[in-house]
């Protein structure tokens, strides 16, 4: 049961390990540990998510909470009705990327503060663990709705700036990038894909970073005349790119190509992107005016440190896109629509614009199954000790020519490499290298 308490989310399967018994007594946590008087509360398409909203809301309720029920929504309108409604918490009900059977919970403090492991979720899994709960309030609290869509909606369109027709294929992967959207409607054609709320993911599993997943767009891609793809994950708080020849475009460039629209506006910008991306974004970035910093993977790093230097957006690997206009959160909207803006303002393709800033050959995330991985850093701190070191996240090497970043997992005995260097041989030998040292 402990187990559904994770670094950045509580997650587990339904009817297993994530019950609607836990969701009320994870609501009640929730009060215990931030004293909320109003929480925001959404959900995604999965079948159970309407239950665990229903236990979790009785939970808060139960403590004189206002509940304000969001229904069916993006993370991203979680987050913005966070703000928007005056709460003083918010819950998304999710299991993202996650096959049918799982479910879980993402949560903030007011303006949409993430709660990681570290900032409130191991402390809601001990008054959980211990039925540490506040004295039950002597009135329940009111369960309300609001429909965040049309706010959001609007408030996103206004970044609209399409200058020509596009033709967009949209892979929304039976999910909530269905609603996400709603932004781009009559902005620009869009040839949908599996575009019908299904908890069960007929369809492929609504993951970006998984290649497979991407193919369906690919294939539509090439065989019509489209601008791009966009394909958005389960909570459609990340969102993947095709470009016009059906070729996936790694997730950093999109960050330097955001980075750069923003920028146009607001010259001396501070921007982030984490420490797994190309040595390109920063380059970009600097050459577009704005200033870059380097960031942590993980989304309530990043948020964080997106406050404390007042960033206006922030890419990360992984597909996340955040911006300052959505509380320092996550818009897979506002960065589909950034692409088109630029796509449409532009006389040359989108793989066009990619090509000048894919300058380098990156080996991926690549994960090593090992015995003890603090002391594979080790030996890699050891091994390459005549590199420039940053201890950021993880340990990440720079030389002249090749850099590479080793982290471990929070959940298993994985290390993570990711390496980039100036030529494709000079990747393949130095990623090899570098395994041997991981591996042997």
């Amino acid at each position: 049961m402990a187990g559904i308490f994770k670094a950045y989310d509580i997650r587990g399967i339904y009817g297993d390990s994530l019950t609607d018994d836990m969701a009320f007594r994870i609501g009640r946590a929730i009060f215990a540990f931030l004293g909320c008087k109003k929480v925001v509360v959404g959900r995604d398409m999965r079948p159970h998510s309407q239950p665990l909203f229903d236990a979790m809301a009785r939970g808060l309720a139960l403590h004189g909470v206002e509940v304000v029920d969001l229904g069916l929504c993006s993370t991203p309108m979680s987050y913005y009705a966070n703000q928007l409604l005056g709460a003083d918490a918010s819950v998304m009900i999710t299991a993202s990327h996650n096959p049918g059977p799982w479910n879980g919970f993402k949560i903030c403090r007011a303006n949409a503060v993430p709660l990681s492991g570290a900032t409130g979720i191991m402390d809601i899994e001990r008054i959980v663990m211990e039925e540490d709960f506040a004295p039950e309030a002597p009135a329940k609290g009111p369960i309300t709705s609001f429909d965040i869509v049309p706010a959001y909606v609007e408030h996103f369109r206004a970044f609209a700036d399409i200058r020509r027709p596009l033709n967009v294929v949209v892979d929304y992967a039976n999910a909530m990038g269905i609603l996400e959207a709603k932004v781009f409607d009559g902005l620009f054609d869009i040839t949908p894909l599996f575009d019908t709320l299904d908890g069960s993911f007929p369809n492929h599993e609504a993951n970006p970073l998984d290649l497979s997943t991407l193919v369906d767009a690919q294939k539509a891609v090439r065989a019509g005349k489209y601008d791009f793809a966009a394909c958005f994950d389960g909570d459609a708080d990340r969102v993947g790119f095709v470009d016009e020849k059906g070729d996936i475009i790694p997730m950093d460039m999109i960050t330097a190509l955001i980075a750069c629209t923003i920028l146009k506006e607001k010259p001396g910008a501070n921007i982030f992107y984490d420490l797994r991306s190309s040595w390109s974004v920063k380059e970009v970035i600097e050459e577009c005016k704005g200033i870059p910093f380097m960031s942590r993977v993980g989304h309530a790093f990043i948020k964080a440190q997106m406050r404390e230097a007042d960033a206006v957006f922030a890419g990360e690997l992984s597909g996340h896109y955040y911006f300052k206009e959505n509380s320092f959160a996550e818009s897979s909207a506002l960065a589909v629509l950034f692409i088109a803006n630029l796509v449409s303002q532009s006389d040359q393709t989108l793989s066009e614009l990619i090509a000048p800033i894919q300058r380098y050959f990156a080996s991926g995330e690549i994960n090593s199954t090992v015995d003890d991985a603090a002391a594979v850093l080790e030996k890699l701190r050891t091994k390459y000790a005549d590199a420039k070191i940053i201890e950021l996240d993880g340990l990440s090497f720079e030389y002249p020519t090749w850099w590479f970043n080793v982290r471990c997992s929070n959940t298993e005995p994985l290390v993570r490499l990711n390496l980039e260097a100036k030529t494709e041989g000079e990747m393949e030998a130095k990623r090899d290298e570098v395994l041997a040292q991981i591996r042997g």
